[in-house]
């Protein structure tokens, strides 16, 4: 049996699509008794569990279990597991970004947490609609061990949900963290009203961005060109799917946003801009971002922050 800890979307979502591929799936949620009657989630409206999935509000019972996928938010992993009394084959990230306390990225958090427990992450270009769906979905799985990554990939795949391994667990882990606060700038430019041009500049110098990064921290630039990286980069900075991409967007129209909703760009960008200012890495996008939801600076100020940098070889 697969364990899901966390019953949002993108949780609810994993659960369905393993399930349909006959794998029993043990869901964990802290309010879910609205969810285990009416077997349907009302952040994916239409989608029903399949009867193999069983909905749990105690996370004791994901004890005992192959694997257990932590599709919780990245501020809230390091929490839940260490409250958490279980112990599972393998523990699998499904959350992108880096903890604003420790500067890592969720594989470090669960490996203090839980320094005996294979850690994996899942991560890559996907919306939790499209894989309740069943709709075809490529993702990464990042294990440093990959004989235990090759276990997982076979264990975590289905016919439409396909999994590519690499033990770059830090590149994995940069690329899904820093596209959301890409997405989040990129909402910005839409949202003021800069035009699909100006998007596409500024996705290519975020990537710029994450690729500088990645490096100065080991991981490998090739992991950053594929799934995890600029997979997930083009999906979440071009759909208003994305938590990240409408925030940005409401942010540059001046419109509130759902405090109730998690956009996990908005840490990261704070928890990123203080990782490279102590590396003395070059990050404007992420400085800007970062300003932005600290309240440092203005929008207008922030747009021409980047429009004013010097004039330089690409």
């Amino acid at each position: 049996m697969i364990g899901v800890a966390g019953a949002g979307a993108f949780g609810t979502a994993l659960a369905v699509a393993l399930a349909r591929d006959g794998r029993a799936v043990r869901l964990w949620g802290r309010d879910v008794a609205g969810l285990a009657a009416g077997r349907e989630s009302a952040r994916l409206p239409g989608v029903r569990l399949p009867e193999n999935v069983t909905v749990t509000a105690e996370i004791a019972d994901l004890g005992g279990l192959e694997a257990v996928l932590l599709a919780v938010p990245m501020q809230a992993l390091g929490g839940v597991l260490r409250e958490a009394a279980f112990d599972a084959g393998a523990l699998v990230a499904c959350c992108k970004g880096v903890d604003l306390t420790a500067l890592t990225g969720p594989a470090a958090v669960m490996a203090a947490a839980r320094p005996k427990a294979r850690v994996a992450l899942l991560t890559g270009p996907s919306f939790a609609a499209d894989i309740a769906k069943g709709l075809p979905t490529a993702l990464t799985l990042a294990c440093a061990d990959d004989a235990a990554g090759e276990r997982l990939q076979h264990l975590l795949s289905t016919p439409v949900l396909r999994l590519y391994r690499t033990t770059d667990v830090t590149g994995a882990e940069l690329g899904g963290a820093l596209k959301n606060v890409v997405a989040v700038a990129a909402g910005v430019v839409i949202g003021v009203g800069l035009g699909d041009s100006a998007r596409a500049a500024l996705m290519t110098r975020g990537y710029a961005e994450m690729v500088r990064l990645a490096l100065a921290l080991g991981a490998r630039a090739e992991t950053l060109a594929g799934l995890s990286g600029l997979g997930d980069l083009v999906l979440t900075c071009g759909s208003e799917q994305s938590r990240n991409f409408r925030f940005g967007l409401a942010l540059g129209r001046g419109e509130a946003f759902d405090a109730g909703v998690t956009v996990e760009g908005v840490a990261t960008a704070r928890a990123v801009a203080r990782l490279a200012a102590e590396r003395g890495i070059d990050m404007p996008v992420t400085a800007m971002v970062a300003a932005l939801v600290e309240g440092r600076i203005d929008l207008s100020s922030a747009i021409q922050s980047l429009l004013t940098r010097p004039l330089k070889a690409e």
